[in-house]
């Protein structure tokens, strides 16, 4: 069996930091900005950044009605941070008019952790691997809630309360509230990589 290719979209946002641990890891991987490239694609990352200028940005070079195909096709999607609000199909939070690509059934709150000042780091656990992974949050979204498909894969602790979910899994679609692509531990690309082997096995 050849290697996936993973596409990163490219419009905007944390490309380069994918491509690389995608590069490191030895997969096929390229940018994608047209839909000519999302086509070359058997998985596709959606990374951080800003929300609201990547669905326009998506709208604009015609990749937005392509993107919501292949996804809701079945195309093995993981989105990071403003990902996770891409793939979400309901925003607490957002903009007027903001849409999304859709897919995962989960109610995400835009820029729940604060502001840039507001970024931090930690360790979390991470429900597939046996030990913690580090993960960075920069003006992240949180998940307030799931539909019974969702798998919870990372809960962040607040307060009193059973914590908020910043992980989740429903089928060939995975999103972190966090960014994987710069905490130095490439396990969440590796498990994504090796869904996508999975979903073409």
């Amino acid at each position: 069996m050849t290697s996936p290719t993973i596409g990163v979209f490219a419009l905007q946002g944390d490309v380069r930091e994918h491509l690389h641990v995608l590069n490191d890891l030895g997969t096929n991987s390229i940018s994608v900005r047209r839909p000519e490239e999302l086509d070359r694609c058997d998985a596709l990352i959606l990374p951080g950044g800003e929300s609201t200028t990547m669905y326009k940005l998506a709208r604009t070079f015609d990749l937005f009605e392509p993107l919501q195909k292949r996804i809701a096709d079945g195309m093995p999607t993981l989105g990071t941070c403003a990902g996770m609000i891409m793939l979400a199909d309901r925003i607490e939070g957002g903009i007027d008019g903001q849409e999304t690509l859709g897919g995962l059934d989960i109610t995400v709150r835009r820029n729940a952790f604060g502001r840039q000042v507001d970024s931090f780091e930690g360790d979390i656990d991470f429900l597939p691997f046996d030990s913690p992974i580090h993960a960075v949050f920069i003006r992240a979204p949180w998940v307030e809630s799931v539909g019974d498909g969702v798998d919870v894969l990372a809960t962040v602790p607040i307060g009193e309360g059973s914590g908020r979910i910043v992980a989740v899994q429903q089928g060939h679609l995975m999103a972190t509230s966090f960014h994987p692509e710069v905490g130095g531990d490439d396990r969440i690309h590796r498990y994504f990589v090796d869904q996508i082997v999975l979903t073409r096995s």
